[in-house]
């Protein structure tokens, strides 16, 4: 590689530019840009090893590398972005190991978080959890990577319903976790099959039947460890920011 050629995963001879929608306040923006972020590496638009530059990113979120280096450590924090030689941020690439160790506790947590609610508000989470599936099974007919992104959404939001907080936030960041274990080692999978499954889990939570939905989860949690067993390396050239522009 010659001295001026770009370094891969990055941009080069690309004016990057601020998202237009962004939050006027710069706070309201670095959040916008952790979730803009989260989403692509999830959908897998970003891949293992790309390189997320600070000043690239401030120029695309319009905030300052201060704030985004505050970002970029949520992410490290949440196990997407890993810190690389000469303290370089990059999309994290989980091993096999990693992935099955984040589905034991993933497992654990969710088990969890189905008992309490189903013990707990059962039928009064049936209405935000349709919204949701609804929303899933939109994206499944139109096929992509959102599906994905909807169904991990789906078991953060158990967790949100279980009413217990602590439990709430490590199991967001363990299905984050796995969403990007998916991204780098998943293979091809019918999200109609997750959709009816997540119909199925609803049911047993509406109508309080804990020991069913703790059996289903964990059969469901077990199905999508399963997918995660194959690698592909993305082949083709990306442009950052045309990527982040869609997020």
């Amino acid at each position: 590689m010659h001295a001026t050629d770009p370094a891969p995963g990055t941009v080069a001879g690309v004016a990057p530019t601020p998202v237009e929608t962004a939050p006027q306040r710069p706070a309201d923006r670095a959040d916008a840009a952790f979730r803009s972020l989260r989403s692509a590496i999830v959908e897998a638009a970003l891949p293992p090893g790309t390189r997320l530059p600070e000043d690239v990113l401030a120029q695309q979120y319009g905030v300052s590398r201060t704030l985004i280096r505050g970002t970029l450590a949520r992410l490290t924090t949440a196990g997407l972005v890993e810190v690389g030689k000469a303290k370089s941020a990059l999309v994290a690439n989980p091993s096999l190991t990693e992935a099955r160790e984040t589905f034991e506790v993933r497992r654990c947590l969710e088990r969890e978080a189905v008992r309490l609610i189903a013990t707990g508000p059962g039928a009064a989470v049936r209405a935000p959890l349709d919204a949701h599936v609804a929303q899933e099974a939109a994206a499944a007919d139109s096929g992509g990577q959102v599906s994905g992104r909807l169904g991990a959404e789906f078991h953060i939001l158990l967790g949100e319903l279980s009413g217990n907080a602590l439990l709430e936030r490590y199991l967001g960041e363990v299905v984050w976790r796995c969403a990007l274990i998916l991204a780098v080692h998943g293979r091809n999978h019918d999200q109609h099959r997750s959709v009816d499954e997540h119909r199925e889990l609803v049911d047993l939570l509406a109508t309080g039947r804990a020991d069913d939905a703790e059996a289903l989860v964990a059969r469901h949690v077990t199905a999508v460890e399963e997918r995660a067993l194959s690698t592909a390396a993305p082949d083709a050239p990306l442009d950052l920011v045309t990527i982040l522009r869609r997020y």
